[in-house]
């Protein structure tokens, strides 16, 4: 199974037993009509800040298994939120990070809805009826089949192997059951995850929805507090430090260990977090600054002299740091590394980063 999921509500499931789904539904009326100039705006957005991953011609898979947003089978769904919401909020624990401007994002919720309508418009296909309703299903059953048809890919726990990460809880809290049981049934075409409806029963697909159902309970969110953005002046990490002296696999990467080694003994460098800012708030590695991929680079580099070290870092683990480090080599930055693992990498190893205060926990 393939799914970048964005799978799941939070509906606790009790019964063992099972509704079976039409095979036919009924479609509903498209999402408002963007004007023009709002589709424009939104296909501008979509180059900007999704290509990198979702590839150019929304075919998915460009990098980070990021899903297909022309697949047939999602952009029928008829869900809006099963888009604007990753979108706004981002993926926690996963490369996808919030672009709403609440959450420190470069978009407001305007421009979010409508690259959401954008998409759908670009896909062109009937949006399908779902209901809110529960699948019902017994979920011990649906474990082991879980684990017959889907931990090569998605992971024993969930935790994403080759494709996306189905215990993901901002997932599992967001999307319906139907909307779920769907994405098993028919795949998503264009990607590795191929449907299940063929080699599954109905009652199996039930049940192993209810599965990934069972996953969802205990969710909470708390509110983040936003941290200011640094200022220049605090861009360089220890100034008065000697210069790092690195050996860099491929002319290009750091490794994690080294950089660790680097930042305790107090070498002078500047750290770029080149993910979207809301996961720059979420943690980033202390000391760096956020220096979005898709940023004017005219704009981030004033501040940053080029006779620093500058190792650049993002979740992919490296597509939006190489193609940021790649542009600054361009503008004569010669100093510039990529750390390998990534982020996620540098916390699996154990290294700290410094991570958001949140207050008022609410369900």
């Amino acid at each position: 199974m393939n799914v970048r999921l964005s799978l799941l509500l939070c509906f606790p499931l009790f019964m063992m037993t099972f509704v079976s789904f039409a095979t036919e539904r009924e479609t509903i009326s498209p999402p408002r009509k963007l004007t023009a100039e709002q589709a424009r705006v939104a296909a501008k957005n979509y180059q900007r800040y999704c290509a990198l991953c979702h590839g150019k011609e929304r075919e998915g898979h460009a990098n980070d298994h990021a899903p297909s947003l022309r697949s047939k089978s999602l952009m029928e769904s008829g869900v809006p939120h099963a888009i604007v919401r990753p979108m706004s909020y981002g993926r926690e624990g996963t490369a996808m990070g919030g672009y709403l401007d609440e959450v420190g994002g470069p978009m407001t919720l305007a421009e979010t809805w409508d690259l959401t309508y954008w998409l759908w418009e670009q896909a062109g296909y009937d949006r399908l009826q779902f209901s809110t309703k529960p699948v019902l299903g017994d979920s011990v059953a649906g474990g082991k089949l879980y684990q017959q048809h889907c931990t090569s890919c998605h992971g024993v726990n969930g935790e994403g192997v080759s494709a996306p990460a189905l215990g993901n809880q901002s997932a599992l809290a967001h999307n319906t059951d139907e909307f779920i049981r769907h994405a098993i049934e028919n795949g998503r075409q264009d990607t590795p995850m191929l449907p299940f409806k063929d080699k599954l029963s109905p009652a199996q697909i039930n049940n192993l929805t209810a599965f990934l159902r069972s996953k969802a309970s205990g969710w909470t969110m708390n509110k983040p507090v936003l941290r200011a953005m640094p200022k220049p002046e605090q861009y360089i990490v220890n100034p008065q430090g000697d210069d790092p002296n690195f050996s860099l696999q491929d002319g290009m990467y750091v490794s994690s260990n080294d950089l660790n080694d680097a930042l305790n003994g107090k070498k002078r460098m500047v750290l770029l977090d080149t993910r979207v800012p809301s996961v720059w708030q979420t943690a980033h590695i202390e000391g760096a600054i956020p220096f979005p991929y898709y940023a004017d680079l005219d704009e981030t580099v004033a501040g940053i002299p080029k006779d620093v070290q500058i190792v650049a870092y993002c979740s992919c683990p490296r597509a939006a740091a190489d193609h940021t480090i790649k542009k600054l080599r361009r503008k004569g930055y010669t100093r510039t590394a990529v750390l390998w693992e990534g982020v996620f990498g540098w916390m699996n190893l154990g290294y700290p980063v410094v991570r958001r205060d949140v207050k008022n926990s609410i369900h």
